[in-house]
């Protein structure tokens, strides 16, 4: 296996907000130009759960600022001066200063990324500090009861207890991040779909996973297509193959005339593109044999 390159800040939220999109990682690879590992790696660390978005408290220096401390301690000014330019208080200035080498030694890079690593640390998983819920859902997930069964299903045994009280979501999350430490990984194989991804959820894509942006409904074709009487009217569909190989099939629905097209990809551009080619082809023949006109 090759060696595994690093996905910059702005590639990973791209990978994270395809992968919500529904996409897979063949088409995420390829959107990104980059190869297969880091995205799955990626992916698979969060469990196929995007990591909630980190924010800095209002409380918290600001790189800003602490570039200006540090500007401010090389010209030897001192903390309460510092403090009133920042409009901070003296203590949140030397606790800033003394916590990064002190005086000498401050530097706003490494004191901003020490912030950032001080401040990972994940809350508690809710199953993690309840031990009895815990044992009831995984109790539960080793019958093979879904997520969604055994939230319902606390609801109506313990309808006074709300310290019961956990949602699918939540299950998923201790399932497939590791890292919460809730539930065994071997939980996995009991779920109706075993994978270490969990794939985004309509709920989760806006309801655009497995649909079709934008597609006109079956019910609108208009009649002439329905009773097949007229001519010029097609159907389509994509049938996948192994190595991410696609063919594109159209049928025409008055002759039953079919078309399979080789086609790059499955999203909507190469479709359209290869669909679009095919159509053209077939234009042109058959207004050189209406040129040539019948045969005697």
């Amino acid at each position: 296996m090759g060696r595994r390159t690093s996905l910059s800040y702005e590639q990973q939220r791209e990978v994270w907000a395809r992968w919500k999109r529904g996409e897979c990682i063949a088409e995420i690879t390829r959107a990104l130009a980059v190869s297969r590992d880091p995205v799955r790696h990626i992916l698979e660390s969060c469990g196929g759960i995007a990591p909630a978005a980190r924010k800095r408290s209002a409380r918290q220096l600001s790189f800003e600022e602490r570039e200006a401390v540090s500007r401010a301690l090389a010209a030897r000014r001192p903390m309460r001066e510092i403090a009133r330019l920042l409009g901070r208080s003296p203590s949140t200035i030397s606790r800033e200063v003394h916590r990064n080498g002190g005086r000498t030694a401050y530097r706003a890079a490494a004191a901003e990324r020490r912030a950032w690593e001080r401040a990972g640390r994940p809350k508690p998983c809710l199953l993690a500090g309840n031990e009895r819920l815990r044992d009831l859902v995984a109790e539960r997930l080793s019958w093979d009861w879904s997520p969604r069964q055994i939230s319902r299903w606390l609801e109506r045994a313990f309808p006074n207890d709300h310290n019961l009280r956990v949602s699918a979501e939540t299950i998923y999350r201790s399932l497939f991040v590791q890292a919460r430490g809730a539930l065994k990984k071997e939980l996995l194989a009991h779920l109706r779909l075993a994978g270490r991804i969990r794939r985004p959820s309509e709920e989760r894509s806006e309801g655009l996973r497995g649909k079709i942006v934008g597609a006109v409904s079956i019910r609108e074709r208009p009649a002439e297509a329905e009773d097949r009487a007229v001519p010029g009217h097609w159907e389509g569909d994509l049938l996948a193959g192994s190595n991410n190989s696609y063919i594109a099939t159209l049928v025409e629905r008055r002759t039953r005339f079919v078309m399979l097209i080789k086609v790059p990809g499955k999203d909507t551009a190469s479709v359209i593109g290869g669909t679009d080619a095919a159509h053209a082809s077939v234009a042109r023949r058959a207004a050189a044999l209406a040129h040539l006109g019948p045969r005697s």
